[in-house]
């Protein structure tokens, strides 16, 4: 052994490295990602702005018709007009505002969870980072976790901000002023309580396992656009009303925050159609039933059709199963998000450097 081929420190020559600590990569991760960070900060502080906005002369409107007695009278009724035509930009999640709103967590997924590893094996800078001291696995791990959870105490917080907007909707003894009556299932349900957070995690984690297998930021953002899409489809059309075995009722007039799933009118015990006949309402039905003139939903000519032996069946989510439902959709998107991380971590220790 020469002095060119002798270690410079025999006695630890066979001592692994020590990890670098979990602290150093958090900062690493912050100076990576603060640009994508920034950018969801502005967004959804833009999103705060314009709820504060549109949300505040709303909850005064409620807040004056709700403090007005008798309710019956005129001035009383004028109040609760000016609440119902206040403000519906976000009222439904087919209204311009809320088809916006719904695509916050895909976008945010997309745009930051796509780079995460997308723009390392693209530009090649994967070689010399998962070959430096924390561990190509740590590497990744440190990312596909500090980056999900301040994106979900971002959203979780603008959720909250969604929530309170829709507040008046559902406060007790809104009904008594006839003031708009809406569902919880249908006012932007990805947007509020657990579901956004879980939603954005989602994306997020999508776009990451697409940048790993694309390799490439732009491809890898329009997979994540894709797979979010068809799930949040399946989700919305299929899975979501199917959380809870639905309700079952004969009412005429089920609760109005109720999600409806399906409506059919049987006849001696036997389905007879699920929605009746023009014909058969002009027959039985001479004059529309009363209380909600020619606009009536077909649940209305219950009372003309009942004694004809028809009966109409309601099958329902009631409102006050809001919450187990954000509950069972978080917790699902959470596991599938877990899921996709792992996945994602697995590719990594086994992708050649």
């Amino acid at each position: 052994m020469t002095a060119l081929t002798m270690p410079a420190r025999p006695d630890e020559d066979d001592v692994r490295l020590r990890p670098l600590p979990w602290r150093r990569m958090a900062g690493v991760t912050w100076r990576q990602h603060r640009i994508a960070l920034a950018a969801v900060a502005v967004l959804l502080g833009t999103l705060a702005v314009c709820l504060w906005i549109i949300g505040t002369p709303l909850h005064h409107a409620y807040t004056a018709a709700m403090a007005c007695h008798p309710a019956s009278s005129a001035a009383c009724q004028n109040l609760a007009g000016t609440f119902n035509g206040t403000n519906d930009h976000l009222l439904g999640a087919t209204s311009p505002g809320g088809v916006f709103l719904q695509l916050v967590p895909v976008l945010i997924g997309a745009f930051a969870g796509a780079p995460v590893l997308g723009r390392e094996l693209e530009t090649g800078t994967f070689r010399f980072a998962w070959t430096q001291g924390f561990g190509r696995w740590r590497w990744a791990l440190a990312k596909l976790v500090l980056l999900p959870v301040v994106l979900a105490a971002a959203t979780g917080a603008a959720g909250l901000l969604v929530s309170w907007y829709y507040q008046p909707y559902f406060a007790p003894g809104s009904q008594a002023l006839h003031l708009y009556e809406m569902s919880p299932f249908a006012t932007l349900f990805t947007l509020r309580g657990v579901a956004f957070p879980a939603w954005t995690i989602a994306a997020f984690t999508i776009g990451t396992l697409a940048g790993m297998l694309i390799r490439r930021v732009v491809p890898a953002i329009i997979a994540t656009l894709a797979g979010y899409a068809g799930l949040a489809v399946a989700t919305a059309g299929f899975l979501r009303e199917r959380y809870l075995t639905p309700l079952l009722t004969s009412s005429p007039n089920p609760p109005g925050t109720a999600w409806i799933i399906s409506q059919w009118w049987t006849k001696d015990g036997r389905f007879a159609f699920a929605n009746p006949p023009f014909s058969l309402i002009n027959r039985f039905c001479s004059a529309p039933p009363a209380g909600r003139g020619k606009n009536a939903p077909f649940g209305t000519f219950a009372q003309c059709l009942a004694p004809h032996g028809y009966t109409q069946w309601t099958s329902y989510q009631p409102a006050s199963r809001f919450w187990p439902f954000q509950w069972i959709e978080g917790g699902w998107l959470l596991a599938l998000s877990a899921l996709l991380i792992a996945v994602t971590i697995w590719l990594v220790r086994h992708r050649a450097a």
